[in-house]
């Protein structure tokens, strides 16, 4: 199993309804994407000081989904059209998992 999440930080010029119709074109990938295998976003619920305003994690069966999710033309007009154009950071990693455990962690 591969796991993508990324995580932005947004200009404070995003309205309301730009992030409505961002979650509302988040909600319609895995729909269109049926490599996806869970999907989840959401904005950071304010507990520290310092996070990222937007997270978003996909798991896909292996890195072939992935990539296929990735180069997807909805999803890459999402993120030309939708969040792009607000992003003022951005970070991002891919990893295999369940990641094993080392000896001494419960499981």
């Amino acid at each position: 199993m591969l796991r993508h999440v990324v995580m932005v930080r947004l200009t404070q010029e995003m309205t309301d309804a730009q992030k409505e119709g961002l979650r509302a074109g988040l909600g319609r990938l895995p729909e269109v994407i049926p490599e996806i295998r869970s999907f989840r976003f959401g904005e950071d619920a304010g507990l520290n000081e310092g996070n990222f305003d937007f997270v978003v994690t996909a798991d896909f069966d292996d890195a072939d989904g992935y990539l296929t999710y990735r180069d997807h033309p909805d999803h890459k007009q999402l993120v030309a059209e939708l969040m792009g154009p607000f992003v003022t950071k951005r970070a991002a990693v891919q990893f295999e998992w369940p990641a094993a455990l080392p000896p001494d962690l419960p499981g």
